[in-house]
């Protein structure tokens, strides 16, 4: 018999594998623990800890939805393209915010059906914050165990605010953003532009460079779910997963 998915199961999965990250976080030489990929991006022990707590959850919990994660095994396409219902996990997003110490990194579990995200987690482990939306039961947030707060966008129709990219910034950014008359920016790491999106700080985020699945399915979950939209490039396609790539192009989350 399939388990029925509870919200609060995932919540208590990604703040598992922040504990896990925290510890590292706080105690770690980092000359220790940071690796560097085949591409040149930054791995941690914490990122590495931090998968393995969320894979064995998600597997015992749920057996029979496959994992896609960032520091899992390469999935081929031509198996993953028969999962209409997977998990897509980034176990850790920003690892170059945790490197520089500035708190700006989150854990990510979404759920996936027929290519588009129906439920995402974003736990901020420096803050014991945590975002959580599901289809039609709208986006909340909970601080440090507190009872979680309904959440949702702006939905503002002037003098928006933009989210922006810690350490991706890119000129691209500034022809969108000026189409949507925005006055004033804020930047923040990781999938935190989403959630500045979904509790109505922000009304845009544009990304133009490069992302994958894993870093941005928990954060439209969200976004969608308090009442926002994320969409392919400029729009007005809907962003989607599972692609022949897992490399994302890019898009634009809108809370109006």
């Amino acid at each position: 018999m399939k388990n029925e998915i509870q919200v609060a199961k995932i919540v208590s999965i990604a703040k598992l594998a922040g504990k896990a990250i925290l510890n590292i976080y706080h105690d770690a030489d980092f000359s220790q623990v940071v690796d560097f990929k085949s591409d040149s991006s930054p791995l941690t022990l914490a990122d590495k800890e931090a998968h393995k707590v969320i894979f064995k959850e998600l597997n015992d919990a749920y057996p029979e939805i496959p994992i896609i994660s960032e520091e899992g095994r390469e999935i081929p396409y031509q198996e993953r393209e028969q999962y209409q219902k997977f998990w897509l996990v980034d176990p850790l997003d920003g690892t170059k915010e945790f490197i520089k110490r500035n708190g700006e990194f989150t854990v990510n579990i979404a759920l996936i059906e027929d290519g588009l995200p129906v439920l995402g987690v974003v736990h901020v482990p420096v803050k014991d914050t945590t975002y959580f939306g599901e289809k039609g039961q709208g986006a909340f947030m909970t601080e440090q165990g507190a009872t979680p707060r309904q959440i949702q966008v702006n939905n503002s129709g002037t003098e928006r605010i933009a989210v922006r990219s810690k350490s991706h910034p890119s000129p691209e950014e500034e022809v969108v953003l000026e189409e949507y008359q925005v006055v004033e920016s804020i930047s923040r790491g990781s999938s935190l532009k989403f959630c500045m999106v979904a509790e109505g700080k922000a009304d845009i985020y544009y990304r133009h460079g490069p992302t994958m699945e894993w870093d941005t399915a928990a954060g439209q979950a969200v976004v969608e779910a308090a009442g926002g939209k994320v969409l392919i490039g400029t729009g007005p396609k809907r962003f989607t997963y599972n692609k022949p790539s897992l490399l994302n192009g890019s898009f634009l989350c809108l809370g109006f």
